[in-house]
Parts: structure tokens; C-alpha cells; sequence
């Protein structure tokens, strides 16, 4: 399994990429081409481009959440992937709400009937295997106490919980990998779910934005608790994390910096 950052918040040093406060990944298996979650602009595909990879070929597309910095970059997508349109997951209907704070709107910016135009759309509540051992997650139970509890701005003029915020997990013999957009459903709740759903108990490695950004200092020292004992081999956490919670993470677990360009193997 390999995992390319193609769009992320930062760059890396002597790494010449394009970055923005988005989020991109590329998942290839032996046997599929995977994107999660595209971006706010074309810049994904100028880095696929500079890495020397072909995203006009891919299997399956997940888009973590209906926020226009994971999939405002559909609309330059659609035109690569026009005949092969590949299969598009995501968690809830919710995906496609529009999303607005008193400043601005930050929702899909493309319809459910014009999105179904060029992929073959699939929404699905329950987990969803695209690969033998890639798990689109679908809707993630929220069970713990302290995560999910604020809203990220309003949908259909009711705060708005993104109820269909979801992830990916891929099983490893080294344990699980969690592939997440922002964890707004909560990193604990996402990789509880994985444990359950996958049925290990041994999450390896957790690569995505954390949603930590405006965390408390309680939601913030129960996250850091919780993945301090999952004795993770690699957190690669990024784009809405914060930098806060990079510093107290970078305590208690083996934190590693993403930036757009890098390259995973598991």
C-alpha cells in the first residue's frame, strides 16, 4: 500500500508542490487507484502531474465530507475521469447540503443530479469494501462523550454536525490505517468503528486532518490520551489539525510532518 499526499496545508522543504489549507490523497493497492477526498482547486492534479501519475485511470473516489476544501476540486476531476467514471463514495445524502457560517459558504459546490453526470455515485451508511482490504467506513457511530459535540457552521438552517463525515480504513498486518478528511465525526469514534469493523484491536497508523484546530483543552487532553495508548507507529497528522494540537501530540506519540508531494508505504 502506498499513500501520496497530493494536496495538503503545507509543503515540505526542497519538496517544490503546491499546497493549500486542503486535503488530497492518493491510495494505490496492487490492485486499485484510489483518490480520497480531491481538494479545494486543480492543484491535485499539477502535483499528480509533477509526481508522474495518471489520475484519468482510478477505481474509486472517497470524499470524506461534503466541505468544499475536500471536494471543490470535483468540478476539474470530472473532466479527466469523463470516460471512465469511476465509482464515488460517500456516507449520506448531507453530503450535498449547503453549507454556510455568517461569512461564507463552504459546501459541495456541485449538485447530487450533476455529480451523477459523471461518476457512478454511491452512498452508503453501512462500510463498504473497495479493495480486499480497503474499508470505506460510511457513517461513524458517535459514542464517546467529548468528540462531535460542535457544530462546524449551519445546513438547512440548523447547526450543522456533518452527519456524514466518514474514513477509511485499510487493514495491514501490521494493524489498521486510518486514512481520515477532518474527523469531524472524532478520531476515537473513527478508529473505534475501524477496530470494530475490521475486528483487530491494533490501529497502526492514522494519516489526515484531526479537527483539532479549536479544540478545548479537555477535548484536546482526552484526544491526546486516547492516541497515546493506541501506541501508534505513525501519526501523520494534518490540514485541520492545528498547531496546538501538533505540539501536545507531538508529545505523547511518534508525530511525523506531512506536506504535499510525500509519500507513504505501508
Amino acid at each position: 500500500m502506498k499513500i501520496t499526499v497530493l494536496v495538503d496545508n503545507n509543503t515540505i522543504t526542497d519538496r517544490y508542490f503546491f499546497a493549500e489549507p486542503a486535503l488530497s490523497l492518493f491510495l494505490e493497492t496492487e490492485n486499485k487507484k484510489i483518490l480520497f477526498d480531491c481538494g479545494y482547486s486543480d492543484i491535485f492534479l499539477k502535483n499528480a502531474l509533477k509526481l508522474g501519475m495518471d489520475l484519468s485511470n482510478l477505481d474509486a473516489i472517497v470524499l470524506s465530507h461534503g466541505h468544499d476544501d475536500h471536494c471543490g476540486a470535483l468540478e476539474y476531476l470530472k473532466d479527466i475521469c469523463i470516460k471512465t467514471k469511476p465509482q464515488l463514495f460517500i456516507a449520506g445524502v448531507e453530503f450535498f447540503n449547503k453549507r454556510y457560517d455568517s461569512e461564507m459558504e463552504f459546501g459541495c459546490p456541485l449538485s447530487k443530479s450533476y455529480v451523477e453526470k459523471f461518476f457512478e455515485v454511491n452512498i452508503s451508511e453501512k462500510p463498504v469494501y473497495i479493495d480486499e482490504n480497503v474499508i470505506f467506513l460510511g457513517k461513524i457511530p458517535r459514542k464517546n462523550d467529548y468528540e462531535a459535540l460542535e457544530p462546524c457552521g449551519m445546513s438547512n438552517n440548523l447547526p450543522d454536525y456533518i452527519p456524514e463525515d466518514s474514513a477509511i480504513a485499510i487493514k495491514s498486518p501490521q494493524g489498521i490505517v486510518i486514512v481520515t478528511g477532518c474527523s469531524h465525526s472524532g478520531i476515537a469514534n473513527i478508529c473505534e468503528y475501524a477496530k470494530e469493523i475490521c475486528q483487530s484491536d491494533r490501529i497502526n497508523s492514522i494519516i489526515g486532518g484531526l479537527h483539532l484546530i479549536s479544540a478545548d483543552d479537555n477535548v484536546l487532553k482526552k484526544t491526546c490520551k486516547y492516541l497515546k495508548n493506541l501506541h501508534l507507529e505513525s501519526l501523520y497528522a494534518c490540514h485541520c489539525t492545528g498547531l496546538k494540537a501538533l505540539c501536545c501530540l507531538n508529545d505523547v506519540t511518534n508525530l511525523i510532518e506531512v506536506g504535499s508531494g510525500m509519500t507513504i508505504e505501508f
